[in-house]
């Protein structure tokens, strides 16, 4: 059963269900007949972007159990065709499908009444309305889908990827459980006392003291790199940035002050008061998620900084009294997808473990004479862990080249895999993901560089350089976005397996938290374990050998998750 909304450009909602036709509703017009059709008919709904209608509802209490996003559909299904960054707006996708030029961003939507997410209708031709641009788009759309390489596969991706959209309004809507209280008292006793815009706080002032007093009363603006990378070189010490990585190694009195002030300084900039006053309202933080906003497929966000939840702030991360947050990560994630996407068996066999890396270990280097480097204290974990990660990020500096090696050596088939992924990228081509998630093509200044018309031996260095750059984005992604597929699947049927009034409230890449009643917490846990062990069977198959582990743990605040 199929039922289509959109907005119209006088801001006014159009519902069509089978039986019926309902326009220029309101707000509370399109919610009250959103609850009807959902509790009577269960329909999939149509909307030409969840992003944009969706709030309208969860803002009235109306969930739906599924639908179809136009918008996000769009955008994968142009990136599978090799036609990445078009518009993939209702307008646009209306005039593709009617054999027309499509209009830039700019010029085929408009502002409707200001509301929390600036909600942008349509400007579509004389006469049509949104109900008849999402059908004859939808039709197309359908007709593409049947043209893909795997359609099934591209079904499945462009119905996770819609759920996905209604889990991050519902998320945005419901909030992450958020003490400011706590925030509050952890910036005075990291910081000082608040002080106003523009000022540095009382413990800055000291830190930046002390890094001038260390440098011999010589004035050092620790905000400024450069201003740093001076006063070091004036003490007789070359670095060619002021990064914190570079600062740890140096042997030097104002080290410490300068490495306590960068943290202490991004800590107020990211996530001071002000970010206090602005996200936090009502015990939650609510950032608005954007989903497929990373060209791998994984999420971004819009302001908040959602997705980088510091360790520091993890303690401000509270259930409500009486509830539970039920926090879970696939452990090893893009290694058991890389296991998977290969059908490497014997890789397969190390991935039983819950601890890849370890039982890694023990694979590549029992009776293996490897001879670590001088100095080199690390245990065979790391050196594993290193060997993949060169495997999937195509590392090949210091012991990563070796250690690659000796991969490649022990488990032929999953190093091949990605390595005929970035083969395919430094000859310019795309690739895709499991479910058909489609790399960009790289961009002509790319294609001029290599294109094998270097008049000397500098230009054909650069243009190596290029090539072998671009292959690691394609190793990468092939095994990222393949993740993200599986993510996204696990995503939507976890958000139907929850039972009521359990919701999630995080999602990064490999992680969620579900906030929960304490009584549901074990069924919660149950049901992820459950949604991701079910992703891998619609990803790679019943028969799929992968183990795909989460890690679960139920607590009252998330700092005590990890």
């Amino acid at each position: 059963m199929q039922v289509i909304a959109g907005r119209e450009e006088d801001g006014s909602f159009t519902v069509q269900s089978p039986s019926s036709t309902a326009n220029g509703l309101d707000d509370a017009g399109f919610a009250a007949l959103a609850r009807e059709l959902e509790a009577s008919l269960r329909p999939r709904w149509v909307f030409p972007s969840v992003e944009l209608l969706y709030p309208v509802l969860v803002a009235a209490g109306v969930r739906v159990e599924r639908c179809y996003d136009l918008a996000l559909a769009e955008g994968l299904l142009l990136a599978h065709e090799g036609q990445e960054g078009q518009s993939r707006s209702l307008r646009a996708a209306w005039a593709r499908a009617n054999g027309e030029e499509a209009p830039p961003d700019s010029a085929d939507v408009e502002l409707a009444q200001p509301t929390l997410f600036e909600t942008r209708v349509p400007t579509l031709p004389e006469g049509v309305t949104v109900v008849t641009a999402v059908r004859r788009v939808l039709a197309e759309q359908e007709r593409r889908v049947a043209a893909a390489e795997h359609p099934d596969r591209m079904r499945l991706l462009l119905a996770a990827e819609s759920a996905s959209a209604l889990a991050a309004a519902e998320m945005s809507a419901d909030g992450l459980p958020w003490r400011a209280d706590l925030h509050e008292e952890l910036l005075v006793s990291r910081l000082g006392p608040r002080v106003r815009a523009g000022e540095r706080p009382k413990v800055l002032v000291e830190l930046a003291a002390k890094i001038s007093e260390a440098f011999g009363g010589r004035p050092v603006n620790p905000d400024s790199p450069p201003s740093v990378v001076k006063a070091l070189a004036w003490a007789g010490i070359e670095v060619p940035a002021a990064r914190k990585y570079l600062l740890k190694g140096i042997d030097h009195p104002a080290v410490g002050p300068l490495l306590e002030y960068k943290e202490l300084s991004r800590l107020y900039a990211a996530n001071g008061w002000a970010w206090l006053e602005e996200w936090v309202a009502d015990g939650r933080f609510r950032p608005h998620y954007v989903v497929g906003g990373v060209v791998s497929g994984r999420w971004a966000s819009r302001g908040g900084g959602a997705l980088q939840i510091p360790k520091v702030l993890r303690t401000c991360v509270r259930a409500d009294p009486g509830w539970k947050l039920v926090v879970a990560d696939a452990a090893q994630l893009e290694p058991r997808v890389l296991t998977a996407l290969s059908g490497d068996r014997r890789l397969a066999d190390v991935a039983a473990a819950t601890d890849l890396y370890a039982r890694l270990g023990e694979a590549l280097f029992s009776g293996a004479r490897w001879v670590p480097a001088a100095g080199d204290d690390r245990d065979d974990r790391a050196r594993a862990k290193i060997a993949m990660l060169s495997a999937m990020y195509g590392g090949t500096s210091g012991e990563a080249g070796p250690l690659l090696a000796l991969l490649r050596q022990r488990f032929p088939d999953a190093v091949s895999y990605v390595e005929h992924a970035a083969q395919a990228g430094e000859r310019g081509e795309r690739v895709r993901s499991r479910l058909g998630r489609t790399s960009p093509a790289p961009s002509a200044a790319w294609r001029a560089l290599t294109g094998g018309l270097a008049s000397d031996e500098a230009g054909e260095l650069k243009a190596r350089r290029a090539s072998r750059g671009w292959g690691r984005f394609t190793r990468n992604f092939v095994v990222q976005a393949s993740a993200a597929d599986m993510t996204a699947v696990m995503l939507a049927t976890l958000r139907q397996r929850l039972p009521a009034p359990a919701h999630l409230v995080f999602f990064q890449h490999d992680e969620v938290i579900v906030h929960t009643p304490a009584e549901l917490a074990e069924e919660v846990s149950s049901a992820i374990t459950d949604s991701i062990a079910e992703a891998a069977r619609m990803l790679f198959g019943p028969a799929c050998p992968v183990r795909f582990p989460m890690q679960v743990a139920v607590v009252d605040t998330y700092a005590d998750a990890k």
